[in-house]
């Protein structure tokens, strides 16, 4: 594995950089993104962000979030992934990346993520709280500075995937980013309230109705909550309005293992998983080809709900002490 400071130099020696996160953005997929972009501004090199999905309406706050494309529009010599644990997880961009290994372009992968394949030709993979912290310091490497705009790209990420610093992979490392990136300016009050508190109504009525249909399972340890299609639409809805919904029922003092179950099209489901103290949920969504981290991933399952409600009670029950 490449160290962060022979990545850097490889970034610097780049004519032109497309970088490319995974699909369903989340904060520090854009923050990871978005950051090292403003980085390359800095050397006035040529580069450009893409992601398959469209913007998620919570993040539509964001600073420089419309510079982000579905698709590349300039040639490039070097593609970066960020954020993202295999090659997959591109969705549609997953033919981009297979081209440019076709064309011999070098491809770097830079990831946080346990279940990380290392699918690039040159990969640095270090698990922390998120993925922005491993951008921070490769963009230290790079010699690029962080000004306001770059430290709230990085407090995106770092605010979103550490769960606002409740996760239990936060570290002192966490705080000391933290505090580097408020004294460059990032405002965390504004932040704060954009990511954690800020709601449209609509996502206020799809949460009560959501959250009124919680299932428990195993004598209260594993809690599910679904989220239709019908549901999103009856309360005008959208996916980027769920974000942070997972979180509610494994609040619920009995609860080890929450799960939100959100139906993309007829018959497929995103599955995120949480768990509070013991249960692997990485190794729970690789069963179904996902992943992510110890106490929080994410698969695609396939069936009716019913079905996919039952597949996933059984597995998650061989992780229940």
């Amino acid at each position: 594995m490449e160290t962060l400071q022979q990545i850097a130099e490889r970034i610097k020696s780049a004519k032109s950089v497309l970088i490319m996160t995974h699909m369903r953005p989340d904060g520090d997929a854009f923050g990871s993104s978005l950051a090292l972009s403003a980085a390359l501004d800095f050397f006035k090199t040529p580069n450009q962000v893409c992601v398959e999905s469209d913007i998620p309406s919570n993040l539509a706050f964001l600073n420089g979030i419309e510079k982000v494309q579905k698709t590349p529009t300039m040639a490039y010599d070097l593609l970066i992934t960020v954020d993202c644990s295999d090659e997959q997880r591109l969705g549609a961009l997953s033919d981009e990346f297979s081209a440019a290994k076709r064309k011999k372009i070098d491809t770097i992968n830079v990831d946080h993520h346990i279940s990380n394949t290392r699918f690039a030709k040159y990969n640095y993979v270090r698990e922390c709280a998120a993925n922005c912290m491993n951008m921070a310091t490769l963009i230290e490497y790079m010699g690029a500075p962080f000004d306001k705009k770059t430290a709230e790209y990085l407090l995106l990420g770092l605010l979103t995937d550490s769960g606002n610093f409740a996760h239990d992979d936060v570290s002192e490392e966490t705080f000391t980013l933290a505090a580097k990136l408020a004294k460059a300016g990032a405002d965390i009050r504004y932040y704060n309230y954009n990511l954690f508190k800020k709601q449209p109504k609509q996502r206020a009525a799809l949460f009560a109705r959501t959250m009124s249909g919680i299932r428990y399972y195993f004598d209260d340890r594993f809690a599910v909550i679904v989220v239709t299609k019908q549901a999103m639409e009856e309360c005008d809805a959208d996916h980027g309005m769920t974000e942070g919904f997972v979180d509610f029922p494994l609040n619920v003092d009995t609860v080890e293992v929450a799960a939100s179950v959100m139906e993309v099209k007829k018959g497929q489901y995103k599955i995120s998983l949480r768990s509070k103290e013991y249960a692997d949920v990485n190794k729970i969504a690789g069963t179904y080809g996902g992943g992510g981290h110890i106490r929080a991933a994410g698969c695609m399952l396939f069936g009716d709900i019913e079905e996919v409600l039952d597949k996933l009670s059984y597995t998650v029950s061989q992780y229940l002490e």
